[in-house]
């Protein structure tokens, strides 16, 4: 039986990724989380699930574990603190490859973020120049795993903007950060609706991330063939790119909120904005308002490895979110003037 390693299991990915696991695999799971009262998509009874419970910082309590894994997907992070990013981020992931015993793991699949990545999946330099201490360490610790041992063993994936959970809570699965926002953005449209942006991103639901690594994760790692790059293996997750004016238009949509002709956002009007709003913005703020367009070629979706996908557009998204849907201005007064 395949014994694989799950850290930050507690998390909306790690859940997702769990949950996909135990439903289309066999494998024992041993999840490393720091509180088991966070897991809810998944019963730590379950005959093939063992907790570690700790720290990543205190990698050398599981060493015996970690001797005996023979995959390992690790989507614990950390961020805000600059000491603990670093701790956890660069010094922890070392010292936990250094503990898997090179005749027994088969595959490492390493969670970064797709906003150290240029277009074309090439590390970014204002990455490591200027961005914050999350994306310095995440910068930082690519480059030591491009050269480490176990380079040929490691497919780093690389999340665009996830969504997943729900927000009123009624999914067994965390709610992401991203899904929580929704609704702050929603109460923003009232300005969205009047500006025009000349930017565009890519999005993927936990599920979707799920079911790619689920893929990895029960198939025969194979050596990196994917072109320009080097042993290890970068994969960038999203649904093809999405322009901001049409995520505005699908959200106001959604809400119900009548959309303007709107004014073009030119950098000038950015700034006066920035100025004038409570906006913290920082040197990483300022390069991603002048790079725009954060797309990546290719950016893989679950079809790319033989799975369909769970949310392949912003409508699904907002449906599985929870977001509350309302009718339009328009569809309202008509049914007004009916009765």
């Amino acid at each position: 039986m395949s014994r694989i390693l799950i850290t930050g299991a507690s998390g909306c990915v790690g859940q997702y990724i769990s949950s996909w696991l135990l439903q289309h695999s066999d494998a024992e799971l041993l999840l490393w989380l720091r509180d088991p009262e966070k897991l809810k998509a998944v019963s730590a009874e379950h005959p093939r699930i063992r907790l570690l419970v700790g720290d990543l910082r205190d990698t050398d309590r599981f060493a015996q574990e970690l001797a005996s894994v023979h995959r390992v997907i690790h989507t614990a992070t950390a961020w805000g603190d600059p000491d603990r990013a670093e701790q956890v981020n660069v010094v922890a992931v070392k010292r936990m490859l250094e503990l898997l015993d090179p005749s027994v793991v088969e595959q490492i699949i390493y969670f970064s973020t797709a906003s150290i990545l240029d277009r074309h999946l090439q590390p970014l330099p204002e990455a490591l120049a200027y961005g914050t201490e999350y994306i310095q360490t995440k910068a930082r610790c690519l480059q030591d795993l491009e050269v480490h041992p176990l380079a040929a063993r490691i497919i780093a994936v690389f999340p665009t903007l996830v969504f997943g959970g729900r927000l009123d809570g009624s999914s067994p699965f965390p709610t992401s950060y991203l899904t929580e926002g929704l609704g702050e953005a929603s109460r923003w449209l009232w300005l969205a609706r009047w500006l025009r942006a000349d930017a565009s991103f890519h999005f993927i639901h936990a599920e979707d991330i799920a079911r790619i690594c689920g893929q990895f994760a029960i198939t025969p790692h194979a050596a990196n063939q994917e072109p320009g790059q080097g042993a290890l293996r970068r994969i960038v997750m999203g649904q093809p790119a999405l322009y901001v004016d049409d995520a505005v238009a699908t959200l106001c949509r959604w809400r119900g909120v009548w959309r303007t002709p709107g004014i073009p956002l030119i950098p000038w009007l950015i700034e006066t904005l920035i100025r004038v709003l409570p906006i913290d913005v920082t040197a990483w703020d300022r390069f991603s308002i002048r790079q725009r367009h954060f797309v990546h070629e290719p950016a893989s979706t679950p079809e790319r490895f033989g799975e369909s996908s769970h949310a392949p557009d912003l409508e699904t998204v907002l449906g599985d979110s929870g977001l509350p849907r309302r009718e339009g201005l328009r569809s309202r007064r008509k049914v007004t003037a009916m009765t």
